[in-house]
């Protein structure tokens, strides 16, 4: 005759709640209850104890040596029911849901009636041992999770479409742009179906939208579709359009730095600058006779077609100079009337033959005897032809 017995769970990790198939055990039966897992000692038909992880020894009226006797009026089945329910407080992952039929609503972008459907996955886990046996499991023997997403697939047929379509209305999310916010969206949803599941000592904690059943086909959800996409096709072409002007000019900026370059280096290999190259400009114009009067009302001088000359040859240079040699006598015949002394250099008066500041004798003549060149300041050579200047 067996005196006591051991409980312990033989069911599998997919399964919430199970009932051991030892019922009337006698007193002093050992539990023995894993770590995940809870089990609840039912008497007499009352929901006595909540046992968690470890050995626990159970006492009930059942005497080992006094049932027979104690039985005798009931044909030996005892008055002292007992009875104990293993809880699984594993998460169950990957449970599937979708809706039944399509969630209508009306599209908050473009204001016209849509339907659609929804589907995703959820992962569950016990909340409240009591209250799920009492409010669900009832007198059954084993819920797995298939039975328990059954019982809890009117609830979500029902609060799920009417979140959905309070949650799009909410905020404003359109059918178009659904994928880019389902992250946001399906915590949403999550946020909201937790007290219901609450409820019944169930805990919801994960419940992820992803897939979306758009009406394709549907001639009116195309129109809409079409003007949506079409919109974001021309800000991109736009778009492309400005990136295309942008490169397009910088394709012309470097063109123009590369052809300056060119011709810098050109310059730089050929010996000459920018000045002389203007001024070849103009000597070229002054050999065709084309601008001397314009040259000379520019004011512009022997000095930088003789620069010129430096860089490509003197014969160049003693060209030009011979060619703006009439001009350069017409611009300083003023300077010329005004004479310096030619011991101290300074100007003297107009008809002086003394220095008014160092008192010198001014015994030079102002014409070169040699070349007919007239002296502008002192020295003691002509510097036209290079004769030693008498006086």
């Amino acid at each position: 005759m067996k005196i006591a017995s051991v409980i312990k769970y033989e069911g599998d990790n997919s399964t919430f709640v199970w009932k051991h198939p030892c019922e009337d055990f006698n007193t002093s039966t050992q539990l023995i209850v894993h770590e995940s897992q809870e089990a609840i000692f039912f008497l007499n038909g009352q929901a006595l104890d909540l046992f968690g992880p470890g050995r626990h020894t159970l006492e009930t009226q059942n005497i080992p040596l006094l049932r027979r006797v104690i039985n005798i009026q009931t044909d030996g089945e005892t008055v002292f029911h007992c009875e104990v329910y293993f809880i699984n407080k594993t998460e169950q992952m990957a449970i599937r849901w979708g809706t039944d039929s399509k969630v209508q609503y009306m599209e908050p972008t473009y204001n016209f009636p849509i339907s659609f459907g929804a589907s995703g996955e959820m992962s569950l886990s016990v909340d409240d041992s009591r209250k799920l046996l009492i409010r669900l499991v009832g007198t059954e023997r084993i819920l797995t999770r298939q039975q328990l997403t059954s019982y809890f697939r009117g609830i979500l047929m029902t609060k799920v479409k009417t979140y959905i379509a309070q949650t799009m209305r909410t905020n404003a999310i359109s059918i178009f742009e659904i994928d880019e916010n389902m992250e946001s969206f399906s915590d949403e949803l999550h946020k909201r179906l937790i007290p219901d599941f609450l409820n019944y000592g169930v805990k919801l904690n994960r419940f992820n939208i992803t897939t979306i059943v758009r009406p394709e086909g549907d001639p009116l959800y195309e129109k809409f579709k079409e003007l949506h996409f079409r919109q974001y096709a021309d800000v991109a072409e736009a778009q492309l359009q400005q990136k295309v002007g942008v490169i397009e000019q910088q394709t012309e900026a470097q063109k123009t730095i590369i052809q300056s370059k060119a011709i810098a280096q050109k310059r730089q290999q050929e010996g000459y600058t920018y000045q002389q190259e203007r001024g070849f400009d103009v000597a070229e114009k002054a050999a065709q006779n084309e601008a001397v009067g314009e040259f000379s009302n520019m004011g512009i001088g022997i000095g930088m077609m003789s620069g010129v000359g430096g860089t490509v040859g003197g014969m160049v240079g003693s060209a030009v100079s011979d060619a703006f040699s009439g001009i350069n006598q017409t611009s300083t015949q003023s300077k010329a009337d005004n004479r310096y002394c030619d011991q101290c250099g300074a100007e003297l008066t107009p008809g002086a033959t003394f220095c008014d500041q160092c008192g010198a004798a001014q015994t030079r003549p102002d014409i070169c005897s040699n070349c007919g060149f007239r002296f502008i300041k002192p020295g003691r050579f002509c510097p036209k032809c290079g004769t030693k200047r008498e006086g």
